[in-house]
């Protein structure tokens, strides 16, 4: 009987073959570098051919490491995708689905949507993780999450994926305790009062300076820089200081339910927002069933 490589020597071998670096391919795979570097001379073994050529100027795919690299990488999903499906037919173990939402939006949004699709398909349980910009395309990437909820920049790369606009997203300005006359406020304005807002690398916080410098023609000057959405929410509440935030939030925390909480900022700022996947992904079937149900969802709310 022929031996067979592992399961997660393939893996290690198919983040090997993204890197082409025993370093970061470790790192990735969470294991030391010399573990890692042994499992891949195991699996060399196993199949008796040479797939990494190492020198002291580091490491590279031999030829026929190239050729595996591409057979593994169509073979590997498809069995992934049976592993899943018999799990789906015999109803036994739960498929479960990684979703990471832009930290700026709030990751109660997407819980709520987890929540009711739960309650439809109770053989799919979903995850919501909160991660920034960088974190959340590099998660994707490396299959630490199946679909990404995010705004998009003109900066970013997406790479091999796909994209799915759900809802457009309007930005309000939240200052509970300023009080202005009627329901709008200028992006002049704004600036005039004490400003909270996001760190510096935040996608929401480029996006919003960028906003009140072309509309104000001013950068904006931070009183304070906080890391999440409700925590910007809190500060507000207890200081005299206003924010940019999707109005989508502060309906979700209930932030807006009395008048004078929020304000209509001029001129307008909507932000598209979208669910970024690869169709490649052996999930791909529950992903697109989810996928699906947040567009119906949000239909509403897309104002193309």
């Amino acid at each position: 009987m022929v031996d067979m490589p592992s399961i997660t020597e393939l893996e290690d071998f198919l983040i090997y073959g993204r890197f082409k670096n025993f370093s970061l391919a470790a790192k990735e795979a969470k294991v030391t570098q010399s573990a890692f570097s042994f499992q891949m001379k195991k699996l060399e073994q196993i199949i008796g051919v040479k797939l990494i050529e190492r020198s002291n100027r580091g490491s590279k795919l031999t030829p026929e490491g190239e050729f595996f690299y591409r057979k593994i990488n169509e073979i590997l999903p498809n069995l992934k995708t049976a592993i899943y499906d018999v799990q789906q037919v015999t109803g036994k173990k739960p498929l479960e689905l990684k979703v990471g939402v832009l930290t700026s939006l709030g990751d109660v949004l997407m819980n709520q949507h987890a929540a009711y699709f739960h309650q439809k398909y109770s053989n799919i349980f979903i995850t919501v993780y909160s991660m920034e910009k960088s974190n959340l395309i590099h998660s994707l990437e490396n299959e630490r999450i199946d679909i990404a909820s995010t705004f998009l920049s003109p900066d970013m790369q997406l790479g091999p994926y796909d994209k799915a606009f759900f809802r457009m997203d309007r930005i309000a300005y939240y200052a509970p305790n300023l009080s202005f006359f009627g329901k709008k406020i200028s992006a002049e304005t704004i600036l005039h009062y004490p400003f909270v807002k996001y760190p510096t690398h935040y996608l929401m916080s480029s996006i919003t300076d960028n906003y009140l410098i072309h509309n104000a023609h001013a950068e904006p000057k931070a009183t304070v820089q906080l890391s999440t959405p409700y925590a910007i929410v809190n500060y507000c509440k207890e200081n005299n200081s206003g924010a940019l935030l999707p109005e989508r939030l502060l309906t979700a925390l209930q932030e807006n339910r009395q008048p004078g909480m929020q304000y209509a900022i001029d001129p307008i700022l909507d932000l598209k927002t979208y669910l970024l996947y690869k169709k490649e992904n052996p999930k791909y079937d529950m992903m697109k069933l989810f996928i699906d149900y947040v567009i119906k969802l949000n239909k509403a709310f897309r104002m193309e």
